[in-house]
């Protein structure tokens, strides 16, 4: 009997439109004489659209944008009534963003008891947040450059005494980051304290919370990590960029960026960036796959920038580009590896509350 596998995309995030880019790939890399495929849209309001089963694959992505008339509880209730239990069933989030790779839908689908491909609630809700991220990563010695946070209610009830506090924790120039955001929205860079002041305002129409860090002088280097209790950490790959800052436009609109794999580094630096990113996939507990980005000076100093528990899955994200080139992984191996991870932890973790306590 094959599985029923329900893909989830689209979603209540900035990253909407990515996640539907993201999807189309997934949904025509999966082996649909292995498995039912069911996509799911959720729409930018969060109804719950099924699209029904998936029998070809996409042609464009518009075929899978959907609507509904129904209130979000109600629709999300129409899709778990939906779900044979005495069926074998998993569930692919490709989410990217709040509402999605933060811990929500995992902590649903926990409840559900329905396994699901990627990392689990705990460490998609701290990886979700860059602040906790660096604060986790600080606590076990992870080298990451110098940072600090500020909350909107402390912007807004004293600007000035909030960027003087700031300005004592880091050195300009700084990048400003809405805290719980990804694919770059929302950040900038600044130079000066007006600047900053235009950063701040501008990342708080993203989030009520701010990561600010000090900028670093070298290369971003991208390392995909996959697997459960014995993870592997793909071949670093860098973007060689036109723009000096890789942001939404760049990375989506203009595409303007080269990916090189491997990344141009001597040998003992790329080991080292592979098995500190490696440690980082480790400490905060994650689970099927993540790609870990890190800052390598002119000197091959190493500086954890930030963690994707659900990186892009378009045409030009690393992660699949990664292990291509580090085993020959097809996108489609990389898709059923990843299923396989799920089921593979969530057969685990029911093996142990199927064990009955005896006096």
């Amino acid at each position: 009997m094959k599985t029923n596998l329900y893909v989830l995309y689209g979603g209540r995030s900035i990253e909407h439109e990515i996640s539907i880019i993201s999807a189309t790939a997934v949904l025509n890399a999966v082996d649909k004489s292995k498995y039912n495929v069911y996509p799911v849209f959720i729409t930018k309001e969060g109804q719950w659209c099924p699209f029904g089963k998936l029998n070809n694959n996409i042609e464009k992505e518009k075929e899978l944008e959907l609507s509904s008339d129904k209130s979000i509880t109600q629709s999300m209730g129409d899709f778990i009534k939906s779900i044979d239990g005495n069926e074998k069933n998993i569930v692919f989030p490709v989410l990217h963003g709040n509402n999605g790779e933060d811990g929500t839908v995992q902590g649903l689908l926990e409840l559900i008891d329905i396994p699901y491909v990627g990392n689990e609630v705990l460490s998609s809700a701290l990886c979700m947040d860059k602040t906790m991220t660096s604060d986790i990563l600080n606590a076990h010695n992870i080298p990451q450059a110098r940072y600090t946070s500020i909350k909107k209610y402390q912007w807004d009830k004293d600007l000035e005494s909030t960027l003087d506090n700031l300005l004592n924790d880091v050195n300009l120039p700084v990048f400003v980051k809405p805290a719980n955001a990804g694919s770059s929205v929302g950040i900038s860079k600044a130079t000066t304290r007006d600047e900053l002041i235009d950063s701040i305002n501008l990342a708080f129409t993203y989030d009520v919370k701010l990561l600010i860090q000090e900028e670093v002088v070298g290369k971003e280097v991208e390392t995909c990590i996959i697997g459960n209790n014995y993870p592997k950490a793909s071949l670093s790959g860098e973007l060689e960029m036109e723009d000096a800052f890789y942001d939404y436009e760049a990375k989506y609109i203009k595409k303007a960026a080269v990916p090189v794999i491997p990344a141009k580094l001597d040998i003992e630096t790329s080991k080292r960036v592979r098995e500190i990113a490696l440690k980082t996939y480790e400490i905060l507990d994650c689970r099927g796959i993540a790609r870990v980005d890190i800052f390598v000076t002119p000197e091959n100093k190493i500086l954890v920038n930030e963690i994707n528990t659900m990186p892009g899955f378009t045409s030009i994200s690393m992660a699949p580009m990664l292990w291509q080139k580090t085993d020959e992984s097809s996108f489609k191996d990389l898709v059923e590896r990843l299923i396989d991870y799920a089921l593979e932890r969530y057969d685990e973790k029911t093996s142990i509350s199927k064990v009955k306590v005896t006096n």
